[in-house]
């Protein structure tokens, strides 16, 4: 259970959501690196609560239930609070709306699909999506805290859009996969396979 490393790790990035939200109201740019600090250790633990769980064999079904609540709340966390203090504004909005419309979308997929037992695995592009939408989110935290010279807020905004472009692709792929199985097609495809391997099987 939550004594395990990695379920531990899970619900240290949910921990870590108040925290996150309290530097948005300290004064100073040192709160911005403090935001930066908590987001990138919090990012970390994603990466190795799932490395320490396959090496170890630690793997359970509260872990794979947490993990992805947990990057969704923290991901969420820090893009409300981006908007609100006005970080992301304007246009940039758009690409905040999809990251998040996103998330509920493939979160409520997840859900339909665990009770028809059917597993809904990352792909290759989900994860380059996730990759291109924390290091968005640490440049967006940082803002005008780093010297002008390195754009640190325009390049956030970039990142950002790089990220909702590939949610949008991505959560087509997943929309379409959650289709097939809520209109019971992959079953029909299994059927007519069984049908074909049987008539092409040698008779006797």
């Amino acid at each position: 259970m939550f004594s395990s490393l990695p379920n531990a790790l899970t619900m240290s990035r949910i921990f870590a959501i108040p925290a996150l939200i309290a530097t948005f109201y300290w004064p100073g740019h040192v709160s911005n690196w403090v935001a930066l600090a908590i987001f990138g250790v919090a990012g970390l633990t994603d990466f190795f609560d799932g490395w320490i769980a396959r090496r170890w064999g630690q793997s359970s079904s509260l872990g794979r239930f947490l993990d992805p609540i947990a990057d969704k709340l923290l991901v969420a966390a820090a893009l409300l609070m981006l908007v609100a203090h006005e970080r992301i504004a304007g246009l940039d909005l758009l690409a905040a709306v999809v990251i998040l419309c996103r998330e509920i979308l493939v979160a409520g997929l997840r859900e339909f699909l665990a009770e028809l037992r059917v597993a809904m695995p990352v792909s290759r592009l989900a994860k380059w999506k996730t990759t291109a939408q924390i290091v968005a989110l640490c440049f967006l935290l940082v803002f005008d805290a780093a010297p002008p010279a390195w754009h640190v807020p325009d390049i956030g905004r970039l990142l950002l859009w790089a990220a909702a472009l590939l949610t949008l692709v991505t959560g087509y792929d997943y929309l379409r996969a959650g289709l097939r199985h809520m209109s019971g097609e992959p079953e029909r495809v299994e059927r007519d396979d069984t049908k074909r391997a049987a008539n092409a099987a040698p008779h006797s």
